[in-house]
């Protein structure tokens, strides 16, 4: 066998080599073999750089045998290996796309979105008889890739919020003119008022749960947060039948098993005692069928000119500023609620919002009231 060549390293190469040999973030294979080259360009025989490396004359022998001929730097590096890389076709691609925009139900299987499992053991079994047998061996990453590059996420699902209200856009701008004119109200003296604005909506399926086991304190330095059971006992639901003065922040409250029609009269007769007779009450309000039923009617008919509904689109509940109060509570004093009844959960309820109406907090409405011209 010939005598191999020296290694003569340049003074950059063998900076480079020296570094990257001392690396502990460098890939292991890198490291090894800048430290074979600069044994090697040092005069060291293979079999001793075989030893003191801890690895195989042949890996040492291959390694040495690239520097000398593609440089140092580049030996490092593994060479592109023989064969040829599997060429998958656009109708082979396109074919995958018309597969992962389909619902896995469509083709047969219980599962309502693609996993890429699925969608490989899917495109490999059907792939010859559709003649794309480049399909054959595709793996998760070259899925990966053409679904990328279509930017199809076939395991995903978004949702969107369909506008069933023709008239939304005006019924918003209804809206957001009753908070402008409450926000010009605000700006004057109380005294000065002759109607009120008030938000309300309700908030069903309240649970009462109850702890079957004790409660486990906070210990310091041994447990740093309660202990609860995993299992619990479910007692019933109430609603909360809310309305929220939207100038002055108090909540008017009214807790039901029930929120029908005769709740919600119930809790307009609350807020018909709250105010001065002359008042005119106006609510914000969804399109719930309690609020528009014959019973609701016949109770309005009954004190004339005192209410004025103004209702929100269908699906457009989150233009109803009381959303931000039922909201504010479920991350308060409903969230972890344990109770010993449901008579113990009304109450808690009431005490809940009593505590919040001793300091009442103004909602104030900013999205798009630059856009909304004083009437």
């Amino acid at each position: 066998m010939a005598k191999r060549s020296a290694l003569n390293l340049s003074p950059e190469a063998r900076e480079e080599l020296t570094r990257i040999s001392q690396s502990r973030t460098e890939a292991m294979a890198k490291v090894q073999r800048s430290r074979i080259l600069l044994l090697y360009s040092e005069g060291k025989r293979i079999t001793n750089i075989t030893l003191e490396i801890g690895t195989s004359r042949p890996l040492v022998e291959r390694c040495i045998d690239k520097a000398l001929a593609f440089g140092p730097i580049q030996a490092l590096k593994d060479l592109p290996r023989p064969g040829h890389p599997t060429i998958i076709t656009d109708d082979a691609k396109a074919w995958v796309l018309s597969i992962a925009c389909q619902k896995p139900t469509e083709l047969g299987y219980a599962s309502e979105t693609w996993t890429y499992s699925l969608l490989i053991k899917h495109i490999r079994k059907h792939c010859q008889e559709q003649s794309y047998s480049c399909l054959a061996k595709i793996g998760k990453g070259r899925l990966y890739v053409i679904l990328s590059k279509s930017d199809i996420k076939p395991h995903k699902i978004s949702y969107y919020l369909e506008r069933k209200d023709p008239d939304f856009d005006e019924k918003m701008a209804n809206i957001l003119c009753v908070y402008k004119d409450v926000e010009m109200l605000n700006a004057t003296a109380a005294e000065n008022r002759s109607r009120v604005t008030v938000s309300y909506d309700e908030k069903p399926g309240i649970q009462a749960i109850k702890n079957i086991a004790a409660e486990l304190m906070p210990v310091p330095n041994q447990f740093s947060s309660r202990g609860r059971d995993y299992e619990y006992k479910r007692l019933g639901t109430v609603s909360l039948l809310a309305g929220i003065d939207l100038h002055t922040g108090r909540v008017i409250p009214l807790v039901k098993d029930r929120h029908r029609s005769r709740e919600f009269t119930e809790l307009l007769d609350k807020l018909d005692d709250c105010y001065p007779k002359e008042w005119k009450i106006r609510l914000v309000l969804d399109n719930h069928s309690a609020h528009i039923s014959k019973e609701t009617q016949a109770y309005l008919q009954k004190k004339p000119g005192r209410f004025e509904f103004v209702f929100t689109p269908k699906h457009g509940s989150w233009l109803n500023l009381i959303e931000v109060f039922f909201s504010k509570i479920a991350r308060s004093f409903l969230r972890y609620i344990r109770v010993q009844s449901k008579a113990e959960l009304v109450e808690r309820i009431y005490q809940g919002i009593e505590e919040i109406n001793q300091e009442p907090v103004v909602f104030r409405w900013q999205y798009k009231m630059d856009e909304v011209a004083p009437a």
